[in-house]
């Protein structure tokens, strides 16, 4: 088991991936989910902490908390994206970015599209030095891309697992009607219509779950077959989008861990330094 997960990818990989996952920071805070510096305000009542929440003792969101976390995890993000100070920056970034999840999650809803982008930050900060053009072959770089892999198959394992729990069974979540709920609530333009069609949408369940079950093999498949696979899944995550407007965008940052992002060409001969493990 050590020796697959040490096995050796391109330092550039986690350079390139370690810089996307920063950047992606503020957009996820500033674009995909604004609604989380709205906790601010929100009715306490409604206040649910998750069990970390309740376990660190942390206190609950005021507007100055809320607010001062937002800056920060903002100013964090972009600083460490230039790959100074890896280490600290990095796990500056990991632990703004819990809080930041908790206080969105402890208020009845918690979204499994972020497990993924939380195991990658909590990763990154064991990182050394490492330059966007260095491909030499580092066990940790490797080490950080396939944990990431991980915790990808784990969210969509995890994924089959709720849905066995939590609806009434894996054979009757297969033969509801999920997905015409979820059409019915979110539907756009494009998947509005597929309700005059209603057997895509149960196919659609039933697809749904072989992908998740399939996850596993992003863990094993190599080469051309793994890229086409990991394609596959950004395919679906983009129809789900399509259909109903829901994606998983951390997630779908997680995927490109996959990915040979030691291919990406800087316009120039620099490289910017940046962190990965070691």
């Amino acid at each position: 088991m050590s020796n697959w997960l040490l096995r050796p990818v391109a330092a550039a990989r986690a350079a390139w991936l370690r810089t996307l996952v920063y950047l992606f920071v503020p957009v996820d805070v500033l674009v995909t989910t604004p609604w989380v510096a709205r906790h601010d305000t929100a009715p306490r009542s409604l206040y649910r902490p998750l069990l970390l929440d309740r376990l660190l003792r942390l206190p609950a969101p005021t507007t100055l908390l809320v607010h001062l976390i937002e800056a920060l995890l903002l100013v964090t993000a972009l600083v460490a994206a230039t790959g100074r100070a890896p280490r600290l920056l990095g796990s500056a970034v990991a632990v703004l970015y819990l809080e930041w999840m908790l206080i969105a999650m402890s208020w009845g809803k918690v979204d499994h599209d972020r497990f993924a982008f939380l195991v990658v930050l909590c990763v990154l900060p064991t990182a050394g030095r490492a330059r966007h053009t260095d491909r030499t072959p580092n066990q940790a770089a490797g080490f950080a891309v396939r944990v990431t892999g991980v915790a990808v198959v784990a969210t969509y394992l995890l994924s089959v697992v709720a849905k066995a729990r939590f609806g009434g069974g894996l054979p009757n979540w297969l033969d509801s009607a999920v997905f015409v709920r979820a059409v019915l609530r979110r539907g756009t333009v494009l998947g509005t219509p597929l309700l005059q069609h209603v057997w895509v949408l149960h196919a659609g369940q039933y697809a749904l779950v072989l992908l998740e079950f399939a996850s596993p093999l992003l863990l094993i498949l190599r080469g051309r077959w793994l890229y086409r696979l990991v394609a596959g899944y950004v395919a679906f995550h983009l129809v789900t989008w399509a259909g109903i407007g829901i994606v998983f965008l951390p997630h779908l940052v997680c995927l490109l861990a996959l990915v040979p992002l030691e291919r990406i060409r800087l316009p120039s001969s620099s490289a910017v330094p940046v962190a990965v493990p070691g």
